[in-house]
């Protein structure tokens, strides 16, 4: 959401004046390189992903694709901290409302989504600056999409009838205990993962986490740079439990009220998204106060595992370097990162 007026000014006086270096002339050779520049940067909920790519936009003339698997629904703003529209008028964003709530989406629409969007803003002449926390998604914009056997229909409705009717909890129990290392990249409530991977176990022998796409190398085309922002773990949990209290105070409530009117239940990837599953709880139950503070405090623990989910994902991809928002002001941040990307 909106960062204050300070990140605003920061922007515009980035854009206009240049708080860095220029860059000097180039040769065509050089302008051919420039061409194929792309920035991933990527961290945990709450790190401050958002006021650092707007800054990183404005001092490298980028164009940001949201690596969001919630942030491509129209009307999914609050909850999912989606950049304002003065924000986004300031510096183009992509993937961005591209879906109505009731209408799929899925790692593999994302892949050649961003792809498209990739080509156009450097058939402009900018940096494509991929921004987002989801590590399944930014894997597969890297290496490409996973590997597996085609769907089986047959078995495919089997899996899905037993998720029916014992619940994903069950599954997702069967899951870890075949494949624990790609089960902690996922929730128990990811009923379509869990569902995929179950089905690629049966029909191969193989779990998951050892197809080849983990070790695949990048296919992604250009020279491009990773970085992944965080910040120690007690600071995050006071940041995000404090952006939900946040969240519903502007408005949460009310908005999932509406998305529910939508079609939002008949979507079983965004209905389970952190916040949206446990607000339809709330709205499903009597709505007294401790209903109220049930959802308050499951909304906040969903978030604190999603942040562990994340630094366990991206401890193990290699390209991401590692960046403290703590122990770094944000404009040095900028400043590395810009120089880095100028020098690829």
């Amino acid at each position: 959401m909106s960062f204050g007026a300070s990140v605003e000014q920061k922007v515009a006086r980035i854009s206009s004046q240049g708080i860095f270096s220029p860059l000097e002339a180039k040769s065509p050779l050089d302008e051919d390189r420039k061409r194929r520049k792309i920035l991933f940067l990527s961290g945990p909920t709450g790190c401050g992903k958002t006021e650092l790519s707007l800054l990183l936009a404005a001092a490298l003339d980028a164009e940001i694709i949201s690596a969001d698997a919630m942030q491509v629904y129209r009307g999914m703003d609050i909850g999912t901290a989606k950049a304002t529209y003065e924000q986004r008028n300031s510096v183009p964003h992509h993937l961005i409302d591209i879906r109505n709530v009731d209408e799929p989406f899925n790692v593999v629409d994302f892949y050649y989504e961003a792809q498209n969007a990739i080509e156009r803003i450097i058939a402009r002449g900018k940096i494509p600056l991929i921004v987002g926390g989801a590590g399944f998604y930014l894997h597969t914009l890297i290496y490409g999409p996973p590997g597996g056997p085609p769907s089986v229909t047959e078995l495919r409705a089997r899996l899905e009838s037993e998720l029916e009717e014992q619940g994903a909890h069950v599954l997702y129990e069967r899951l870890s205990s075949m494949d624990p290392d790609y089960a902690a990249t996922i929730t128990p409530s990811d009923r379509h993962k869990i569902v995929r991977a179950l089905e690629i176990l049966v029909l191969t022998g193989f779990p998951v986490s050892s197809l080849s796409w983990r070790s695949r190398t990048p296919s992604i085309q250009g020279a491009f740079r990773c970085w992944f922002l965080f910040r120690p773990r007690p600071s995050l949990y006071c940041r995000v439990e404090k952006r939900c209290e946040e969240m519903i105070e502007a408005g949460f409530i009310e908005e999932v009220i509406e998305l529910e009117r939508q079609g939002l239940r008949k979507n079983p990837t965004a209905s389970h998204a952190i916040g949206y599953r446990q607000c339809l709880e709330y709205l499903s139950s009597p709505r007294t106060e401790g209903d109220l503070r049930h959802f308050i405090e499951a909304f906040k623990q969903a978030s604190r595992h999603y942040i562990k989910r994340q630094f366990t994902w991206f401890r193990r991809e290699p390209l991401f370097q590692w960046l403290d928002a703590e122990t770094h002001d944000t404009e040095l941040l900028v400043d590395l990162l810009t120089q880095d990307i100028r020098g690829c």
